[in-house]
This record gives C-alpha cells, structure tokens and sequence, in this order.
C-alpha cells in the first residue's frame, strides 16, 4: 500500500493522530526533501528509511516506489509541507500506481489553499485553484486566460522572489479586485495583508504567499487585458507610443510595463 500523507504547513501541531500512526507503521518514506522531513520525523521520534522523491528525479523514484509495493512493502509520500501532489511532485506516481493496480489512498491533513481562503474570507461556495504561475511568459498568460472569467475566489502560491510582479501580472489579466495575501500560515508570525489589485504593494517578501482574489464581477469588468487592448489600439491606427500611453492610463500601470508588452508583440 501506498499512502498519501498531508504533513502540517508549518506548525509541528498540525499533523493528525492518523499521519502518525502511518509514518510509524510503513516500512519507507518517500521525501521531497529529506533533510526538510526529519525535523518532523525526529520530532515525533520516527525512525524510517527514507528515500528521495522529488521533481528531479520523479521518474526514476516512481518506477522504485512502484517496486517496493510490488514486494509487499508499505510505502508513505510526504512533500516538505502539506499536502503531497498539491503544487509538489507526485501525479507521475499516482499515474504509475494505477497503471500497475497498485493500491493507494490519502491520509488528508493541513492545506495551505484551504487556510488561506478561509484568513480571506473570501471563501464561498466555488473557488478556483491556479498554483504558482509559470516562469515561462507564454504559459502565464494562458493561465490566467483560463480563470479570467471564472466568477469567485481565485488562489494562487506566490515564492517571495516574484510577489511583486506575479501581483502586477495579475492585475493586467483581472482589473481591480479585492485580494488578499497570507503569509507563514500557522506559524507564530503568520500575516494576512488585504489589498486592491492595482496597489502598490511595499514590505519585504518572506516566506512562501497565498494570493487570494475575488473574482465575482466579471461583467463589470474590462473584457481586454493589456496586450489585447493594445492590439486593438495599434490595429485602429493609434500610434505606438499613443497606444502605450493609453492602456498605461486605463490600467493604472508604469508605460515601461506596456512598452514590454508591446516588445513582445514584434
């Protein structure tokens, strides 16, 4: 058997009676980062084999998490915090698992999507998860294409090194929105920072972000982003520096921004 296990976020705390009692009970534990689990393993002074699962080698450990089931064993996969497979390797395995009809199941736990929406209060009854936007510009737009018109909260993991742009970008797709960020869930110093997209933000990123928008005035909204409304302006006959200067304006952001923009279009 092969057990999913949702592991606390980052209060030690935070972990269920029955995560513990399967992390004591296999016979491997299957890390992202070793060196990351054994301060939670030591904690509760689990003592197991441990082997490395992550996204540069998640091929090859699949195929070995796959042959230690077939010999009988019993296998736990833990990501460095929360839940495994949410934003952090693990859907090669599972794939792999139902391919060989190996059995698995969930050991459910902490979830820093779920934390987040509820320290919004932004939750209602439809949201939408994205993750962390790609670094690839082109994949970035389509992601966000593909929630723009979603109506409802709009969570997305935000690294302290892009904050500011992510936030930036995403204002471009979405307009003004009400938004929220959470930071250091459940830890001593954990920080909820609400906010209109469009505003300058300004503090010292720390510690992974949990971006949450809410979404619910679609039809009020612009229905162009950026780079379409200034396809549309260019198309018409405006002048470059016209048309920058224009969707600039319209949405609040530095020329400089729009000019990238339009570098991208040539």
């Amino acid at each position: 058997m092969v057990y999913f296990v949702s592991t606390p976020i980052g209060n030690l705390q935070d972990i269920s009676l029955r995560a513990l009692e399967t992390l004591k009970s296999v016979d491997v534990i299957a890390c992202e980062d070793t060196r990351n689990s054994l301060k939670l393993l030591n904690h509760y002074d689990i003592h197991k084999k441990l082997i490395a699962y992550h996204k540069f080698n998640e091929k090859t450990s699949a195929k070995g998490i796959v042959d230690l089931a077939k010999e009988g064993k019993n296998i736990a996969v833990i990501s460095d915090s929360g839940t495994p497979l949410i934003s952090d390797p693990g859907e090669i395995l599972t794939q792999s698992l139902i391919e060989n009809n190996i059995e698995f199941t969930v050991i459910p736990g902490a979830s820093a999507v779920l934390s987040a929406l509820i320290l919004s209060g932004f939750a209602g009854s439809e949201f939408c998860f994205v993750g962390f936007l790609s670094e690839q510009n082109k994949k970035r737009k389509i992601q966000l294409e593909n929630v723009k018109n979603f109506c409802g909260a709009i969570v997305f993991y935000v690294s302290p090194y892009n904050v500011f742009d992510d936030v930036k970008f995403i204002y471009s797709y979405l307009g003004t929105k009400k938004a929220c960020l959470v930071n250091e869930i459940t830890k001593v110093h954990e920080k909820t920072i609400f906010f209109d997209l469009g505003d300058e933000l300004d503090f010292e990123p720390r510690g992974e972000y949990v971006l949450v928008v809410k979404n619910d005035q679609i039809k009020n909204q612009p229905s162009e982003n950026m780079e379409q409304q200034l396809i549309r302006l260019l198309s018409e006959g405006i002048d470059k520096n016209e048309a920058i200067k224009t969707v600039a304006k319209n949405f609040k952001v530095k020329k400089n921004e729009v000019y990238q923009i339009a570098l991208s279009l040539t």
